[in-house]
Parts: structure tokens; C-alpha cells; sequence
């Protein structure tokens, strides 16, 4: 049954004790013990005149699908659910994206020796995405990174993603080597023929300017695909 058409959504933050409010239980036990709904709830504040902001929040997860949902989310799809607006919007999407800053390994100066380092590096980072995200990370002599770069957003092929974007940054912070990665929406890694094409011409070109692209890795959901280890560097 839809939340709002259960008695629960009926119910207004004041008429719920005040030890068993989100905030509250939250002072008190800690963020663990709260549910997905209590935790949305303190992020939302408030509600709206017809519903307290645990029902909000119970409505939202619904409308979203899960909690997963929230990961992909865009500030247009939270603004069409009724009750939250662009200010709740926002403070839910920064929080989120604190969330998503705090899981991911600090890049500077980390040493890639093999594609699953790069997996671990980028997967939390890459592997959520609804479109196609073409990266680039750069590396010194010691195959540590030293910067990354979102080249492209959209679907992967040869026009538009072209090797002087990838190699004038490289050029631009002194790169010894480049590794490219990209997800693939669908969660399966295995590479498409645009993806092949697209590594070829990316070595080419930096076989011509000595900047040497290591690996190309898909990621896809928890799964990931090297290039070079599947023999297609050869």
C-alpha cells in the first residue's frame, strides 16, 4: 500500500512522543539506530501542514523505489514529489554527496599497479551512474595519481570522445602515463566495439606523444573489465 494511505502518514510529528522523534532517538542512540526513514526525516526537518516529515520521508523512499534510488537521484525528480521543494531538495542532495565524498579514497599520490587498484579507486564513484561517464586519471613516473578529469557524459564513441581532451590535460599536468575508465549503466562491464575502437586510437595517439595510456577499465556494478588484461592491448 501506497504510504500515504496508511493511518501512519496521517499522524503529525507532534503527536508522536517526543523520545521516539528522529532528532531525539538520534541524541540519544546515535545515527545507527535510526531507520532509512527516521535518518531522511532529520535531514528534511520538517514536513508539510498534511504530513510530519517521518511520513515525508517514508513517501519519498517510495516514490524514489529504495534507498538505492537516492544515489542517482536528480534535484528535478526530488521537486516532483509533493512536499519537497527545492530547499529540502538541495540539502538532501549535499548530504548525499558528503556521503559519497567520505567513501571514497583520497586519489592524491595513490599508486595504481593493477586494474582491480583501479576498480577499488573508482568503483564507488562511477558504478551508480545512470549515463555514461568517461574518466581520465593521471599519473607521474611512479604510477601514482596526480589528477583525474570527467572528460565526457553520455554514450561512449569515437567522435566525442577524442584524444586531444584526454592528452592536452595530460600534457597540461605533466603526465608520464594515462589510465581511462568508463561505466556502463546496464552494470554489465564487457566492453562494446565503440569501447574498442575508442582504446585504439587512444593508444595511437599516445604512442605519437609518449604518454602512455596504461589500461582502459569498464566499471560496472561491483564488476569491472580491463582491456589491457583481456588482451586487447596486444
Amino acid at each position: 500500500m501506497h504510504p500515504d494511505k496508511t493511518l501512519e502518514s496521517c499522524v503529525m510529528l507532534r503527536d508522536i512522543p517526543v523520545a521516539e522523534r528522529p532528532r531525539e532517538r538520534m541524541e540519544r542512540f546515535g545515527p545507527a539506530a535510526l531507520s532509512n526513514e527516521e535518518l531522511l526525516a532529520v535531514l528534511l526537518r520538517t514536513g508539510t501542514k498534511q504530513e510530519s516529515a517521518l511520513a515525508l520521508a517514508g513517501r519519498m523512499l517510495y516514490e524514489i523505489g529504495d534507498l538505492r534510488g537516492l544515489k542517482s537521484v536528480s534535484l528535478e525528480e526530488l521537486t516532483t514529489i509533493k512536499g519537497i521543494g527545492s530547499a529540502k531538495a538541495l540539502m538532501i542532495l549535499a548530504g548525499l554527496e558528503l556521503g559519497r565524498r567520505i567513501a571514497l579514497p583520497p586519489l592524491s599520490r595513490v599508486a595504481v599497479r593493477s586494474p582491480k587498484d583501479v576498480a577499488d579507486v573508482m568503483m564507488e564513484e562511477l558504478r551508480y551512474h545512470t549515463q555514461e561517464h568517461f574518466v581520465c586519471l593521471y599519473l607521474n613516473t611512479k604510477n601514482q595519481i596526480i589528477g583525474k578529469d570527467t572528460v565526457f557524459i553520455g554514450s561512449l564513441n569515437s567522435s566525442v570522445v577524442h584524444p586531444r581532451e584526454v592528452f592536452h590535460k595530460a600534457i597540461r599536468r605533466s603526465s608520464a602515463s594515462v589510465i581511462c575508465l568508463h561505466n556502463h549503466p546496464s552494470g554489465d562491464p564487457v566492453p562494446s566495439k565503440e569501447d574498442i575502437d575508442v582504446t585504439r586510437r587512444l593508444r595511437e595517439a599516445g604512442r605519437i606523444l609518449g604518454i602512455e595510456l596504461l589500461d582502459h577499465v569498464i566499471i560496472g556494478d561491483g564488476q569491472f573489465y580491463s582491456l589491457k588484461e583481456k588482451g586487447h592491448f596486444s
